[in-house]
């Protein structure tokens, strides 16, 4: 464990060569398992689920389930993280559980309780021991910073005396409350023509991405720029500009980075992009980076104005990324293809 944290320690993105093709990335990472979107209960189950049983697939990973006449729906989401627990099983807890409650927040949802899982830990083991008490610390400080209600048990582990090539994994599931269907806010891009914007800072970050190891093959590296207190200003955000409905689409940029993001959004209404990426940013890091507390939506040009008083006001960073197209995929006024040639694999 000490080599990969003195390599994760000693790694830095100028040891990177930026990509000489852009197109040879985007091809590559769309071969990624971790970047393909599966729909587990329709493609491989052999029994029959009913659809009024299943959450509505538009929300993007979100199950949305009606518990009563009066509107209100909840939400529910699980997510896995691996990389970290190992060096630092707090912070990497911290990020999961934002991460979570970013999708959570993005969908108009209010996240209200969390409960977390430790996978193939013996904590009998001072590593173990470790990695239990550090995410515990994680759990505890992320439930307070995003207001959520832990399980009695906190963290319930899995055990195991001996890893193998298993990695200690944390999983968390989430639950949330809608009380208005009307701020149902999805991930898909809605019409040509509209605006897209990043809320969020851009920065040289490529750690513990996708692109970093399914790319260029590094494992180690640390963890993606996080900072708790940006991620709660943004979700607020969020959450002001979905009252104001002032959201057309709104999705976190997570796996895949911002490049992902864009084209997971564009896919289901079969729409594209023409986006200007930051001069001040490597074009990799800006394009499948995944720091932290960023938030990809979708305005109305009618709304621009509002969208950018409202933000401003709260003092919360954002970047204007271009408009939406009818199907071509442009970055830095070049064109990558239309969205009907990108669909296999994402």
């Amino acid at each position: 464990m000490s080599e990969v944290i003195q390599a994760e320690k000693s790694f830095t993105i100028d040891s990177i060569p930026e990509p000489e093709s852009l197109e040879d990335v985007i091809y590559s990472l769309m071969v990624n398992p971790n970047l393909s979107s599966i729909n587990y209960f329709n493609d491989f189950s052999e029994i029959n689920i009913s659809p009024d049983s299943i959450g509505d697939s538009d929300t993007d990973e979100l199950g949305l389930f009606d518990i009563d006449t009066d509107g209100n729906k909840i939400a529910m989401s699980t997510h896995a993280f691996h990389h970290h627990l190992q060096s630092d099983p707090q912070k990497a807890t911290e990020i999961l559980i934002s991460r979570a409650a970013r999708k959570m927040i993005c969908t108009g949802a209010q996240p209200i309780a969390i409960s977390a899982f430790l996978y193939h830990i013996n904590f009998a083991d001072p590593k173990g021991h470790f990695i239990a008490s550090g995410a515990k610390k994680g759990l505890e400080s992320a439930a307070v910073k995003f207001d959520l209600k832990i399980s009695d048990k906190k963290i319930r582990f899995d055990h195991f005396s001996e890893h193998g090539p298993v990695a200690p994994t944390i999983i968390i599931s989430m639950m949330g409350l809608i009380k208005d269907s009307a701020n149902i806010t999805t991930h898909s891009f809605k019409h040509k023509g509209n605006i897209i914007f990043m809320i969020g800072r851009t920065t040289d970050d490529i750690c513990s991405s996708e692109y970093l190891e399914f790319f260029h093959g590094i494992t180690d590296s640390p963890l993606p720029q996080f900072n708790i207190d940006d991620e709660i200003r943004i979700q607020h955000a969020i959450k002001t500009l979905n009252k104001l409905q002032l959201l057309e689409s709104a999705s976190p940029v997570g796996k895949g980075g911002l490049f992902f993001t864009l084209l997971r959004a564009a896919i289901p209404n079969e729409l594209g992009f023409d986006i200007t990426t930051a001069a001040e940013t490597r074009l990799d890091a800006f394009l499948f980076g995944e720091a932290m507390g960023r938030m990809l939506v979708e305005i109305k040009p009618d709304k621009e104005d509002s969208f950018v008083d409202t933000l401003t006001e709260m003092k919360v960073p954002f970047f204007t990324l271009g408009h939406i197209t009818k199907g071509e995929l442009r970055i830095d006024d070049r064109s990558y293809g239309f969205i009907d040639k990108m669909t296999v694999g994402v």
